[in-house]
């Protein structure tokens, strides 16, 4: 069972996410499997992207500070 989203760290986000994208281009996702898995890719996409950012925003504060 996945982790909610809100629990895992970047690094295991991304981990996720390659583990994912590794499936779909072996084409080892079932047809059943195919949709839930790119909800989860999606979710986990945006997740890293705000990590990102945020991450981003916090270090130019310290420099504009």
């Amino acid at each position: 069972m996945s982790k909610k989203i809100t629990d895992l760290s970047y690094e295991e986000a991304m981990a996720e996410l390659k583990t994912i994208v590794q499936e779909l281009q072996e084409a080892t996702v079932s047809i059943d499997d195919l949709s839930e898995k790119s909800k989860r890719a999606a979710v986990l996409i945006k997740y890293c992207r705000e990590k990102l950012r945020k991450t981003e925003d916090e270090l130019k504060g310290l420099f504009e500070e």
